[in-house]
């Protein structure tokens, strides 16, 4: 599916009837990450996901691409589809949406999901590897930003053990457009704290860790969970990509976030 939000074509998928449910990838990936959670959803949900502008089958348009924008894409997509309100979950870049889109519209948030992601700002080293990485891609394609992210996303294990997810994973970010990798690359390393929103939060949050994750481990996912007085920690067996090495756990914990929303 096709939708058009202010000339940005974003390529779209909604699947299943009930409540509303989205599902929002990582970088610099696409929603096709989330295929096993959108089978498993469906049929008591209305899964909705989409490529985030620059990703995946969406259009490239100038960045950078603030968090700001994105939830606004996540707005859009809403408004289009006829939603009012729905479950926002988030992998890594997609938890840094998940937030922004709830500073935004609160009022369209029945619950959260925070997956491998954190709420705290870049520190100014990483938001110069960031900027530093987005202009290597820009100058020599797509490839430093998948040798710089595939090698870190699954359990070690995993690279040896399940070797199809890597490949997979791989080509998915491979034929990421490096224009649009370097715009959220940029947009990443601008985005804003997320931590001032913890008090109010007062909605169901389900924060899901991997226990061998590279980019964001346990402790920091720990700490959203202390900050948010209605959010549930939940430390699963993999890295960061618990779509694929913990399936089936991770579909228990979206089945039982949209039960908590209703």
């Amino acid at each position: 599916m096709k939708l058009t939000l202010d000339g940005v074509r974003v390529d779209a998928l909604v699947e299943g009837d009930g409540p509303a449910i989205v599902l929002l990838h990582g970088f610099p990936l696409s929603k096709e990450t989330w295929d096993a959670q959108a089978r498993a959803l469906s049929a008591r949900a209305r899964v909705v996901r989409f490529d985030l502008r620059g990703l995946g089958e969406s259009s490239v348009p100038p960045g950078p691409y603030l968090m700001e924008t994105l939830a606004g894409d996540v707005a859009g997509v809403l408004e289009l589809l006829g939603i009012a309100r729905a479950v926002i979950v988030g992998h890594s870049l997609g938890g840094f949406v998940a937030f922004a889109f709830y500073r935004m519209f609160a009022e369209r948030c029945a619950a959260l999901g925070i997956v491998a992601s954190r709420a705290s700002a870049d520190t100014p080293e990483v938001a110069s590897a960031r900027f530093e990485l987005a202009d290597r891609a820009e100058a020599s394609g797509i490839q430093p930003v998948v040798d710089s992210f595939v090698p870190r996303y699954f359990a070690p294990e995993i690279y040896t053990e399940r070797p199809a997810f890597v490949e997979r994973a791989r080509a998915i970010a491979g034929a990421t457009d490096a224009r649009g990798a370097a715009a959220m690359l940029r947009g990443m390393a601008e985005r804003v704290a997320s931590n001032d929103l913890f008090e109010e939060i007062d909605i169901p949050v389900a924060v899901i860790a991997g226990r061998s994750d590279a980019f964001v481990g346990p402790d920091e996912l720990q700490k959203i969970s202390d900050g948010i007085r209605s959010a549930t920690l939940h430390v699963l067996e993999c890295g960061h990509f618990p779509q694929w090495e913990a399936p089936e756990a991770l579909d228990r914990i979206l089945a039982s976030l949209l039960e908590a929303a209703k």
